[in-house]
């Protein structure tokens, strides 16, 4: 058994209605595999329902269960096991369980919340009434119970009873039957059980189904096959169908858009079959199913045939082109290429080549049985035809089939590929390219082509001469073969240029092409580069696909062939997805604002705090498979990129409303544009409150700065005459400053003048002193001579000449008057001198005297009696003495002693 877990999530692309085309009828539809484990082991499914945006819902024993695809949600209501669901639209749905009904509603958090409808839980608590259908009539509601019919209507409820006991109910079309264990099979009509027919005593039908054929009513047992009411005449259906489903046990029906019926069966799985009565599918275990056991059907609007099971929950995408083989068994193994030829089927896996007829590839069997071609075990990498022989390219060799058996033409071992090229076979081999040629009708290994070396296991010929060689791990090599079959003019692309992962080779009428998983690349012959021509949006087209080392190829016009992964696909041209894009809609699952620390869910128009402006969006498109997403804020003129991401978080919204824009694209059709409303409240300091407090203050500030302005006025003008006060003052004292330095100039001009005149008084009165003091002196002694002349007259001429002598000594001798006269005017002066400076000698001080008195060094010698320069040195000499500098000024300093 596989259980298709893993690609859960994905599911294809569907078409609306299935009535202008068939099911592909070879191979297993998309499968899709849910383990209870998947959603949260809830006990198993007795009802599912998809609602119109695609939502699944499931009526299971711990609840209501929904799926959108990526994510499942359970939802409590009742106490007892739920047991059956209906869908009225995309926020309604009503459900059944033990001993109760009610109706789940959407509230504003996009969450379900559930009412309780039934009134008689106290009433009839011993009774245990277990609600297994709900159908829908125009705008009633019908609760079916084994004992009564609930018919809710505008909150009004009405009872209707059953004659014995209900097994079953069904809706068809707008008439709903009944089958009562006694009496048979009953229909509603105007809250009256209109009785239709009564059961065969002698066979329990057991009722499991009721469908229309034309006029006739088709009743589909659990045992005992269909069987067909016309003109008041039950008679059982002979058909190949009707004769397996007798022995397979039938537990559920479901009508498939009018055209197919789906039988769900205890023993065998699920049988789907046409109107005739042909059986197009059988799915069971062998092929796929997790369980045989198929407890209830639904088919959905998008195409997809769900069925719970004994053990989990399957779904199967009826409108998608392609269908599967996979080898459950190991009967064959991996398919990596095939061909169709002569109505024969040959597929090569790693297991061999197999066999089977076309006509009977169809899926109505219990598993498909292939046939393995004589001597082919092992690898089949490649089957071609090259006129009109099959070639393969196998891990053992190079093999043609010849009569269901293979012929080997070449002892070499590991061919990838094999292409016809003029009169040669090109073989890719796990070292280089092997060359074959015809000789006497036999082929045979001509040679190894030069150049070409590692694994070539993909070879295509375009145009006349044109070589590409696909070489895993290191690239593309194309080169122009000369006549000699020299590859010549080589250009290699690595594989570097295609991203990571494996890169395949393919030719179309476009070109020559490479893709990975997730990109393609078309080689343009004018810049003779390979350009990536598309990525996200060129999605895989089949689940499982195999990229490297397999071919996929056009069996037919009909069918494509696929390789993967333990088996094999066919594409159906024939079914054409012509979906309208409003059959997708993108579904707002849920909003998010948060920060660091809380999240809160919200609902669009809501308001949030600011300390939690940040949002987070999650939509989907249901149960879809190949779906991008895009986002656009309203304050934004650009969508973001597509994504498969779903979720889109906005992060530090400013205050404000904002408007978020979402759209889908599923297959290249776009959904209608989906818009979410959200407001941020003001953060606290943008509050009205704090906009009236901040409105006070403000006013409180002006009535504080009128007060302020008025003082700083009044202040102003004080301070203003104070100034003109200072600048009177200043003014004045100014004045009397110029007059204070013009009188202080007076004053030592006149110092000056009265200095100069005591100078020049000095002077007169020093000589005056002088004059007078020897004329005195001269006077003394002539008198003193005189009195010795009288008191001896006889001496005359010797005191005369004494006279004489003293006239002329007197007259000759140095006088040092002035200098006594100048030591005795300045004695203070030259004692304040000598306590500062003990070294100078008398005629230093005299020195210092003339000098403070003014006279120049021209005066000073002059009346010293020496030259001028003596001065000059005695000056310099007086300098040093005083400790004065060179430059400095003698006379003022003297002055200030």
């Amino acid at each position: 058994m596989r259980t298709l877990v893993t690609y859960l999530l994905l599911v294809f692309g569907s078409l609306s209605a299935l009535s202008a085309q068939d099911i592909p009828k070879k191979g297993v539809p998309k499968l899709v595999n849910v383990a209870p484990s998947e959603y949260d082991n809830k006990g198993k499914v007795w009802s599912i329902d998809t609602a119109p945006n695609g939502i699944a819902y499931m009526a299971a024993d711990k609840g209501l269960l929904e799926f959108d695809g990526r994510t499942w949600k359970n939802y409590k209501g009742s106490d007892g096991i739920t047991r059956s669901v209906l869908i009225k639209d995309d926020s309604l749905i009503y459900t059944g369980s033990d001993l109760d009904f009610g109706i789940w509603k959407r509230n504003k958090y996009r969450e379900f919340e559930y009412r309780s409808l039934y009134p008689f839980k106290e009433e009839l608590s011993g009774l245990n009434e277990e609600f297994w259908d709900i159908h829908l009539v125009n705008e009633s509601i019908l609760f079916v119970s084994a004992s009564n019919i609930y018919i809710h209507k505008d909150d009004n409820l009405t009872k209707i009873p059953a004659p014995n006991r209900f097994v079953n109910s069904f809706n068809v079309g707008e008439e709903i039957y009944f089958i009562d264990e006694v009496e048979g099979l009953f229909k509603l009509n105007n809250l009256t059980l209109e009785h239709i027919f009564l059961s065969d005593e002698n066979i329990n039908l057991q009722i499991v189904g009721v469908y229309k054929e034309e006029d006739d009513l088709m009743i589909v047992t659990s045992q005992n096959g269909l069987y067909r009411y016309s003109t008041n005449n039950l008679s059982p259906v002979r058909n190949q169908l009707s004769e397996k489903l007798k022995t397979a046990n039938v537990f559920s029906f479901e009508l498939i858009d009018s055209s197919y019926l789906a039988f769900g069966t205890i023993l065998d799985g699920l049988f789907i079959a046409d109107l005739d009565g042909t059986i197009i599918h059988h799915i069971n275990k062998n092929k796929g199913l997790q369980n045989n056991t198929v407890l209830s059907l639904h088919y959905s609007e998008a195409g997809k045939l769900w069925l719970s099971l004994d053990y989990g929950i399957s779904f199967l995408d009826l409108n998608s082109p392609f269908t599967f083989f996979y080898d459950f068994r190991g009967e064959f193994g991996t398919g990596y290429s095939a061909i169709v030829k002569d109505g024969i089927f040959y597929l090569g896996t790693n297991q061999g080549l197999y066999a089977k007829a076309w006509n009977d590839l169809n899926n109505s069997t219990d598993f498909q049985k292939l046939d393995l071609i004589q001597n082919s075990e092992g690898q089949v990498w490649t089957i071609e035809i090259i006129d009109d022989e099959t070639w393969i390219g196998h891990d053992r060799g190079l093999f043609v089939l010849e009569d269901k058996s293979l012929k080997k033409i070449s002892e070499r071992s590991g061919f990838w590929d094999v292409q016809s090229y003029r009169e040669y076979l090109l073989a890719g081999t796990y070292n280089g390219i092997s060359i074959f040629t015809k000789q006497r009708n036999e082929w045979k290994f001509l040679k190894q082509m030069e150049l070409i070396q590692g694994s070539a296991n993909q070879v295509i010929i375009a145009s006349d001469n044109t070589l590409w060689v696909n070489i895993p791990n290191y690239g593309i090599i194309k080169a122009e073969l000369n006549e000699d079959l020299y590859p010549e003019n080589q250009e290699i692309f690595l594989s570097e240029q295609f991203g990571s992962g494996e890169h395949f080779l393919f030719q179309n009428r476009d070109g020559i092409h490479v893709k990975t998983e997730t990109l393609s690349y078309s080689y343009s012959t004018d810049e003779n580069r390979f350009s990536k021509t598309s990525s996200l949006e060129s999605k895989q087209v089949i689940e499982g696909l195999l990229n490297s080392n397999a071919r996929s190829a056009s069996l037919n016009a009909d069918y494509e062939f696929y390789p993967v992964y333990n088996g094999f696909a066919f594409k159906d041209l024939n079914v054409i997805n012509d979906r309208k894009p409003d059959s997708y809609k993108l579904v707002i699952r849920s909003l998010e604002a948060f920060n660091n620390e809380v999240k809160q869910p919200v609902y669009t128009g809501s308001e949030i705090p600011f300390i939690q402006n940040n949002l987070k969006i999650e939509s989907i498109v249901p149960n879809e498979e190949n779906v991008l997403y895009q986002f656009k804020k309203s304050d934004s003129e650009n969508w973001t990129n597509w994504s498969k991401e779903n979720t889109y978080e906005l992060i530090n919204l400013d205050y404000g409303t904002h408007e978020i824009s979402l759209r889908a694209k599923v297959d290249g059709i776009n959904t209608a544009t989906e818009t979410v409303k959200i407001t941020v409240a003001a953060p606290w300091y943008l509050t009205f409150y704090a906009i009236a407090i901040y409105t006070l203050i403000l006013l409180l500030l002006i009535y504080s700065f009128y007060k302020w302005r008025q003082s700083s006025l009044r202040k102003l003008k004080k301070d203003l005459l104070i100034s003109q006060q200072n600048s009177l003052r200043e003014q004045a004292d100014r004045y009397n400053e110029r007059l204070k330095r013009v009188e202080e100039e007076n004053l030592r001009l006149e110092y000056d003048q009265l200095k100069a005149r005591l100078k020049n008084k000095t002077i007169e009165l020093a000589t005056k002193a002088k004059e007078n003091e020897e004329i005195n002196k001269v006077l003394e002694e002539i008198k003193e001579k005189f009195k010795k002349l009288e008191q001896n007259p006889a001496s005359l001429k010797t005191r005369l000449k004494e006279i004489q002598n003293i006239v002329d000594s007197h007259l000759n001798s140095e006088d040092n008057t002035f200098e006594i006269q100048m030591d005795e005017l300045h004695q203070q002066f030259f004692e304040n001198l000598r306590n500062d400076f003990p070294d100078l000698t008398n005629y230093d001080l005299r020195l210092c005297a003339y000098i403070k008195l003014g006279f120049n060094s021209k005066e000073i010698a002059n009346m010293l009696n020496i030259m001028p320069s003596s001065i000059y040195i005695s000056r310099s000499r007086l300098r040093k003495k005083l400790n004065l500098d060179s430059d400095a000024d003698l006379h003022g300093y003297l002055n200030s002693v």
